[in-house]
């Protein structure tokens, strides 16, 4: 299952205003904005509804690709075995298994670059250990 996407944009401000006017009516708000510091690269913005960003927009920072795809797993373990597999399938790391508490506290991701550079994600949300 899906758990969120994000673009890449060329013009930040302007794409954050766009889409905060454009998604209203669907009552669909920015629910989280990540730093460059928290994200490794660049500005990101999150949008969703009850508190849980699922469109993302940013910008592209050194480290990220232009599109991001996210999908969601019930455990931790999943998470490591997809960046493992992913790894041996030629995949680039582009973000080792493990918490990542800017989310929230249980956000335990892997992220990694697919052949064309697209920046695909495991996330598990459940509590739990690292192993």
């Amino acid at each position: 299952m899906l758990d969120h996407v994000g673009l890449k944009v060329s013009d930040f401000a302007r794409s954050k205003a766009f889409y905060e006017r454009a998604l209203a009516p669907l009552d669909v708000a920015l629910v989280m904005e990540v730093t460059p510091e928290q994200s490794g690269g660049g500005e990101h913005v999150g949008f969703g509804n009850d508190r849980k960003p699922w469109f993302w927009i940013g910008t592209d920072g050194a480290a990220h690709g232009g599109t991001h795809v996210a999908i969601a797993t019930p455990s931790r373990a999943n998470v490591d075995a997809f960046h493992a597999a992913a790894i041996a399938a030629g995949g680039r790391d582009n973000g080792p298994p493990g918490l990542r508490p800017h989310y929230h506290a249980h956000y335990y991701g892997a992220f990694i670059l697919d052949p064309d550079g697209h920046n695909i994600e495991a996330v598990c949300h459940a509590p739990g250990s690292n192993a």
